[in-house]
């Protein structure tokens, strides 16, 4: 563990008797602390000195601490900021964060907690036997090498387009903090990996990531299986037993299709998040975690909020930094090298070299391809091109792209031109749906139905051609109404 007193901090407090806590709290750690009573004093410190951590109170005389941190930014300083709110106040909370603080505290402060998230803050290892910190983030010293794109978790979001460069800056920013995270994006597009790029980025790598899918829970099951229970708590509860919370202590929480969970158990998240702890099932007392949250869904959850199915305040807590994953069709020129990549580790998985590569003609056929599916999509696609290929070049004809998947794609409607071809002709504009959701449903069932059919109604195998499991395709079949001669049991 590294010598305390090389750890320099600035506490901005205009409280005489809390800024003495603070101050006596920090020297029995070992650090070299200073201190500010308003936000132009705190100025003319960090004007002649540099430190490691600066805390500030949210309410100053002469300001607040937001237009510390923006000041802070604004002049490229390198200090992480902790900022100390009211009770309560998860308005400032959010602003905080989204404004640069790696953490936050409320009033009234507990000083176990206020030494942990210092010590997370400067990148210390926190004792294994203390209580987890009510604010713990990821800064310090990062597991990254420099430069945006050099860790291997960046490398594996392959791509050099606008749109992949910015998701792997904002990665490469916001992994050091412990804001909330939302990520944006179509089915397919490779959220979790972004998910999992945060995570690996960051000083919790060593920790464990844990994947939710919120949407193949059935809800009876969400609270025990978020928050965990006790023996006894119910019939079948046959042991103790931990929820996702608590297996991510540490580490991080990635809710995927977060925009599918039921609205009473969005208020209990609601409540584990602003708390930062969570109450077993059958249990009494509640039990502290310290777990990042990533979030993804495919959904506008602006919109669900407008229509009432997901709360607005847990859409204020969650998107607190937002990462929008950009569709595989508004990045084509990353196609080649998306498609190298996948067929070098279809080689890999086969133990096959050298392994296959495209051929001109079915490069650009690809070029012209829709991509509903994005990525995921063009996996599998690869997948049985290359089982279906003579040879180590796979022909345009071995891709299965025949005139009816162009038109299933949609492609043809978004009139994009064609790699080392023609553009193709406008085609005229379809009306707009005059209700989204019900249309996108009815596309879904639709989709669902022609899978089943395919594969003579056995879910199993439907589902694992659209990449979904037998529990999504249960989910997503009842949610449709897809119900008797439509879906045989398998």
């Amino acid at each position: 563990m590294p010598d305390t007193a090389a750890f320099s901090l600035l506490v901005v407090d205009d409280e005489p008797d809390l800024l003495t806590l603070y101050e006596l709290t920090l020297l029995r750690e070992g650090y070299d602390v200073e201190t500010a009573g308003t936000v132009e004093e705190a100025w003319q410190c960090l004007g002649a000195r540099r430190y490691d951590v600066v805390i500030t109170d949210m309410r100053l005389p002469d300001g607040n601490g937001l237009e510390l941190l923006r000041r802070l930014d604004q002049a490229g300083r390198p200090e992480k900021t902790l900022v100390i709110t009211a009770y309560g106040s998860a308005e400032n909370a959010v602003e905080a964060l989204k404004s640069g603080a790696f953490d936050y505290l409320t009033k009234p402060v507990d000083l176990r907690q206020f030494r942990h998230v210092v010590a997370s803050a400067l990148g210390r290892p926190l004792p294994t036997a203390a209580a987890p910190a009510a604010g713990a983030g990821a800064g310090g010293a990062l597991a990254r090498t420099e430069g945006v794109g050099r860790h291997p978790a960046l490398r594996r979001l392959i791509g050099d387009s606008a749109g992949m460069r910015q998701v792997r800056s904002l990665i490469d920013r916001v992994a050091r903090g412990m804001a909330p995270v939302m990520v944006l994006g179509e089915s397919g597009t490779g959220k979790e990996l972004v998910a999992r790029a945060i995570h690996e980025v960051s000083a919790r790598a060593s920790q464990a990531f844990v994947a939710v899918n919120c949407s193949a829970i059935p809800e009876q099951l969400l609270e025990a299986e978020f928050f965990g229970y006790r023996k006894g708590a119910f019939t079948g509860a046959a042991e103790d037993r931990d929820g996702f919370f608590q297996a991510a202590h540490g580490g991080t929480l990635f809710l995927d299709e977060i925009g599918d969970l039921p609205l009473p158990m969005q208020s209990k998240l609601l409540r584990a998040i602003q708390e930062r702890s969570v109450r077993p099932v059958g249990a009494v007392a509640e039990t502290p975690v310290n777990a990042r949250i990533v979030s993804a869904t495919h959904k506008d959850l602006a919109a669900e909020v407008h229509k009432g199915n997901f709360r607005q305040d847990l859409f204020y807590r969650l998107n607190v930094i937002e990462i929008r994953v950009p569709p595989l069709r508004e990045r084509l020129d990353d196609l080649p090298a998306i498609c190298r990549s996948v067929l070098e580790r279809i080689a890999r998985d086969a133990e096959v070299s050298p392994p296959p590569r495209l051929s001109t003609d079915a490069v650009a056929q690809l070029a012209r391809y829709g991509f509903p599916g994005n990525v995921r999509e063009l996996e599998n696609l690869l997948h049985r091109a290359v089982a279906l290929s003579a040879g180590s070049e796979i022909e345009a004809a071995d891709l299965g792209l025949n005139d009816d998947a162009f038109e299933e794609s949609g492609w043809q409607a978004l009139d994009l031109p064609a790699v080392g071809g023609p553009e193709p002709a406008l085609a005229s504009e379809p009306d707009l749906p005059t209700d989204l959701v019900r249309h996108l449903d009815q596309v879904e069932r639709e989709i669902l139905v022609r899978a089943l059919e395919r594969h003579r109604y056995n879910r199993t195998a439907a589902g694992a051609a659209m990449g979904l499991s037998l529990r999504q395709m249960r989910y997503r079949m009842a949610r449709l109404g897809i119900y008797g001669a439509d879906a045989p049991n398998d």
